[in-house]
């Protein structure tokens, strides 16, 4: 079954006027391909998936899709706190031309074990793609132990885990007890080259939105055996991928990308746009990092 490895942005969904912005859409899914991403992921929560419509997420679903061009995989979330609407959404993805999904613990009611597992058992037997589940239980209430893991090594559409723990342990014990038979991905860009060095393999990465080549090509130098330069990019990186989070996720991307030119100053309610000393955050991460790279 297919995989997904490298470097995959968690697409932003741009707006104006209210609506999602196709043309920008577009515009962000070209320069993650061209700027060497391995895939892309629209429709998780940096891309305000809880605000979306069924057919807004199908809209966004397709069009990243049709402007990928099979040139990389598309992996689109589908998580919600209810294995029915996970399921109704996985399909939407599915027939809008998903490759895969990507699947977080349903949040909020903080489920058993046994009920993830139970849910991923469902939406998978439902919509066997190629399914990344998502594990960040500081947004979710609920971890996704190990144990459970394990358990639905069983399960063939489950390819691998976005690990968003914030615990490199918890990525190298996955790897440790399950060898090949999950891909573990970072969720967090500052942890990347700690993940990719206990064995994982890539990122799903909010920075790529804004800097696809740089952040692609620390993967593309590990993998290659260039582990100085890797570790010297991924320093450079590392204050920019703190600034992406001096407010909530996606607004510190979304006012960057907006200064580039590319998208409107827009987010969703309960979701404002970040305070201007955020925005110097920013803006500053950005500064030092294209004068250390000159």
């Amino acid at each position: 079954m297919s995989t997904f490895t490298g470097t995959l942005p968690a697409l932003i969904t741009p707006f104006r006027d209210g609506k999602v912005d196709v043309a920008a859409l577009r515009e962000l899914v070209e320069r993650c391909v061209v700027g060497g991403c391995e895939g892309l992921v629209p429709c998780g929560t940096t891309g305000e998936s809880v605000t979306l419509s069924e057919e807004e997420h199908a809209l966004v679903v397709r069009t990243v899709v049709e402007q990928a061009k099979k040139r990389v995989p598309v992996v689109a979330g589908a998580g919600t706190v209810s294995t029915s609407h996970t399921i109704h959404l996985a399909e939407i993805s599915r027939d809008a031309g998903a490759d895969g999904l990507l699947l977080v613990c349903p949040y909020y009611n903080r489920p058993t074990q046994a009920g993830l597992e139970a849910h991923f058992r469902a939406v998978a037997k439902a919509v066997p793609l190629p399914t990344l589940l998502y594990n960040i239980p500081v947004r979710t209430g609920v971890d996704l132990a190990l144990e459970t893991l394990e358990k639905l090594a069983d399960v063939k559409a489950i390819v691998g885990i976005k690990e968003a723990t914030g615990n490199v342990l918890r990525s190298q014990q996955i790897v440790a007890r399950m060898g090949d038979r999950f891909d573990v991905l970072s969720g967090d860009d500052a942890l990347t080259l700690p993940v990719l060095s206990v064995g994982g393999k890539g990122v799903i990465s909010v920075t790529a939105n804004l800097l696809p080549k740089e952040t692609s090509d620390v993967v593309r130098l590990w993998n290659a055996g260039d582990v100085a330069g890797a570790r010297a990019l991924h320093l450079r990186l590392s204050a920019v991928h703190e600034a992406m989070f001096v407010e909530a996720n996606p607004g510190p991307v979304k006012a960057a990308i907006a200064d580039a030119g590319h998208i409107a100053k827009e987010m969703r309610l309960p979701l404002v746009w970040p305070a201007e000393p955020s925005v110097d955050k920013v803006r500053a991460a950005l500064r030092d990092f294209r004068g250390a790279r000159a």
